[in-house]
């Protein structure tokens, strides 16, 4: 019989590679949605909405997932979830119109909620002082998303993009018949049957829930929209081929999802506020070089002539900016969620699901944003304005509710003492 630890690491592990292949199928259209685009003839909008709509099924039914997975268990939820999606995923390649596709990537979305489902059964495995480290190794599979951008234009160029969904589809299946194999249940890992829905969900009436929700969906939905329109954004900005432009945006993606365990290390060692306040203020500071669009100056003389000269980010800078700002966030996706298994521990897979729902709602939105700004402004740079835009309203929120009480609090126990003294006759 396995021992208590084999069970932590097997489990542990199994989760991380699973999560890791259901990040990959997710983000899947991110990368064959560009040929696909090509041939359909679709503009900017129309390809961040079919990226963008796994992206938001998936976010969806993080909060169900998660509530079913306190209820029953992580393995028979993640295993049955996996399983759902190969069908939809292997009829991909037949799809030849748009609503078609989008039909389908919806179903294939599901694979995004395998998160909610994951983080709850990998963290009750492991005692609160260990949770932010192996919630981070965990979140490590958010790497999936790099694993795409090596894998899918390759297939893409050597064979078609057809045959991408053919190979995920069987990549998928043989991990969940792993997945089964390699995990285990434990019943006192479940809320008790007696306790219903309704008094599970009274969790979310709490203000810093939806607080976590702001943070989650700049760092995790971010990193999202971010990766699912990077490659276009190089080859549309610096004029890049295909496999190329997904090669550097790689440098964006894979340390953002790896160096999450080390966020959840530096989260358990000095704390989810202290890791998420650095991260916030690094993003803010990249986003707002990164927004500064490609401009053109010209100094009239009073000869009647001109200096001129031009300003913008050379692809190298605007690469090393953008990989700050992943390690930033890969940091601050396991912070997020330090937050939640300090704060809620039997409601883990709730809250979990609903901060995961709004991180996954913020990488829905981002693409579609960023594809109408594009159109609307015709300048590239504005998903950039957009990206400092929200990070700024976090870094707001968290001061407010996080910094400034402390200094008030100091202020009013430290104020100097005044002798009150009769009033003269």
């Amino acid at each position: 019989m396995a021992s208590a630890r084999f069970k932590q690491y097997s489990v542990l592990s199994a989760n991380t590679i699973a999560f890791t292949i259901c990040f990959m199928v997710w983000t899947m259209f991110g990368e064959i949605g560009v040929p696909i685009a090509d041939e359909l003839g679709l503009n900017e909008t129309q390809f961040g909405i079919l990226t963008a709509v796994p992206i938001l099924i998936g976010s969806l039914v993080r909060l169900p997932l998660g509530a079913w997975t306190d209820r029953f268990g992580g393995r028979p939820v993640f295993f049955i979830l996996m399983l759902t999606t190969v069908p939809a995923i292997w009829l991909v390649q037949f799809a030849t119109e748009y609503w078609q596709l989008l039909v389908l990537g919806a179903f294939v979305g599901l694979a995004g909620g395998s998160f909610s489902v994951g983080i709850s059964y990998t963290a009750k495995w492991f005692p609160r002082k260990q949770q932010g480290t192996a919630m981070g190794i965990f979140g490590a599979g958010n790497a999936g998303a790099a694993v795409t951008k090596y894998v899918a234009p390759t297939v893409i160029v050597v064979l078609s993009w057809q045959h991408v969904a053919n190979i995920y589809a069987a990549i998928m299946l043989i991990t969940a018949i792993l997945f089964w194999f390699f995990t285990y249940s434990n019943p006192e890992h479940k809320n008790p049957s007696s306790v219903s829905l309704r008094e599970q969900f009274k969790v979310l009436n709490d203000p810093k829930v939806w607080k976590y929700c702001q943070y989650y969906s700049v760092v995790f939905g971010g990193y999202v929209g971010v990766s699912l329109y990077l490659t276009r954004y190089y080859m549309m900005e610096y004029g890049v081929g295909i496999q190329l432009a997904a090669l550097i945006a790689t440098i964006f993606v894979l340390p953002s999802g790896v160096i999450r365990a080390f966020g959840g290390w530096l989260s358990d060692k000095f704390g989810a506020h202290n890791v998420t306040w650095w991260c916030m203020w690094s993003s803010l500071i990249c986003f707002f070089f990164m927004s500064y669009p490609h401009t053109e100056y010209a100094i009239h003389t009073r000869d009647g002539g001109a200096i001129e000269f031009s300003f913008g980010l050379p692809m190298w800078l605007f690469t090393v900016l953008l990989f700050i700002v992943g390690i930033a966030w890969g940091l601050g996706k396991a912070s997020v969620f330090k937050y939640l298994s300090d704060d809620y521990d039997r409601n883990l897979g709730l809250v979990s699901g609903m901060v995961g729902l709004a991180g996954g709602i913020g990488g829905f939105m981002l693409p579609i944003m960023f594809g109408a700004l594009i159109d609307l402004t015709g300048v590239t740079t504005t998903i950039w304005m957009l990206c400092f835009g929200f990070t700024g309203v976090s870094v707001i929120w968290m001061w407010w509710t996080e910094r400034r009480v402390p200094i008030l609090t100091r202020d009013r126990y430290h104020q100097p003492s005044v002798r009150m003294t009769e009033p003269e006759q």
